[in-house]
């Protein structure tokens, strides 16, 4: 009886994987939508539903974007609303730190329960508190936030120590039977090496994958100089993913997305599929521009928008832009149309281990 109960925890304590079901229903989701003949559509729902943090991160322009609302948090009834009437399989919760928000485990519990897939975006510095709150689900995964090992990651988040607590976050997570990956900006300032080294820490500690990204120059950041280029973009991440430097690493993005930020493929904005909803609702046009808030999400998704005023070639300030939330999602919605592609996603193992990202 004791070696039996002895191997059941072993069991429940191995790390949790990106479940097959989610792909098999984003696939669903995409062929029906193709099929209604809907041009435009979400993939993931972007939720914040508050834009206080704990934290001042140098790259992060939110917290005072949201200066005069940093303290409206977001009611449950309404988070869930908003998730409803975006209709994707997937959301994503950010802000703003989630955790700081009194009811956060209502609204992930809620969420789950209606089978929805959850990433909630975390800095970790509050994350135990909400394991008692919030079940392990493969419906559920934290992202925790990681800019490097511990001295370059506690110089981008300005605060030393949050690092130690980052990983303590992680490794308490796993332990319990969570989802976990991590989440990374990088910006000019970034060390290659010490990427690299912590995408293979990050792995062997057991985490989903590491979801990657440049940052966006947000206006309201503190030092615009440490936004990329289009250019600079690309040579780093060439240097970056070279595969035969990033052995042991593991990451969450799908292999046509890496291919586009190392600079060998090329894609127009896709952001309207990532709907972001705050404490003033729908953003406009997308999850890095805000030129007003709207109440209805379908304003998102007016051609005019996405055919003659945003995207690359369009407007100035999407002309650097190579986030994952309007870029990645562009690789699939290329790959429905191209074959090759949708190979490409299959053989890599894409729809098991990534494809999407939550974040």
């Amino acid at each position: 009886m004791k070696k039996h109960t002895e191997s059941s925890l072993e069991l429940a304590l191995k790390p949790a994987k990106r479940p097959i079901e989610l792909s098999v229903r984003l696939a669903w989701y995409l062929l029906r939508n193709k099929l209604r003949g809907r041009k435009r559509f979400p993939l993931v729902t972007m939720l914040e539903p508050l834009e206080m943090c704990n934290l001042a991160c140098v790259g992060c322009g939110r917290i005072r974007e949201y200066k005069p609302v940093l303290d409206k948090m977001m009611p449950v009834d309404v988070a869930l609303k908003a998730v409803a009437e975006s209709g994707a399989p997937i959301v994503s919760i950010a802000g703003g730190e989630p955790t700081i928000h009194p009811q956060i485990d209502r609204i992930i519990n809620r969420l789950v329960e209606q089978r929805y897939f959850v990433y909630c975006c975390t800095n970790a510095l509050l994350l135990e508190r909400q394991l008692a709150k919030i079940p392990p689900s493969k419906y559920f995964c934290w992202v925790v936030h990681m800019d490097g090992m511990e001295e370059k990651h506690d110089e981008s988040v300005a605060r030393k120590g949050v690092f130690k607590k980052a990983v303590a976050g992680i490794e308490l997570a796993l332990s319990r039977g969570y989802r976990v990956c991590t989440n990374t900006t990088v910006f000019r300032n970034s060390d290659v090496a010490d990427l690299r080294e912590m995408f293979q820490f990050v792995a062997e500690l057991g985490v989903e994958g590491s979801m990657i990204s440049p940052g966006y120059d947000f206006q309201d950041a503190p030092d615009q100089d440490l936004f990329l280029t289009r250019q600079e973009a690309k040579s780093i991440f060439k240097e970056l993913l070279d595969p035969a430097k990033t052995k042991g690493a593991r990451f969450y993005n799908n292999p046509l997305y890496l291919n586009f930020l190392r600079g060998e493929r090329e894609y127009q904005c896709a952001a309207w599929s990532n709907p972001t909803y705050t404490v003033m609702g729908w953003r406009k046009p997308c999850y890095p521009l805000a030129d007003e808030h709207v109440q209805d999400v379908e304003e998102l998704y007016d051609p005019q928008l996405w055919e003659e005023q945003y995207g690359v070639g369009r407007d100035p300030r999407c002309a650097n832009c190579m986030m994952h939330c309007g870029f990645e999602s562009a690789t699939i919605f290329q790959a429905i149309s191209t074959p090759k592609d949708w190979v490409t996603l299959i053989k890599s193992g894409a729809a098991h281990k990534g494809g999407i990202t939550g974040a």
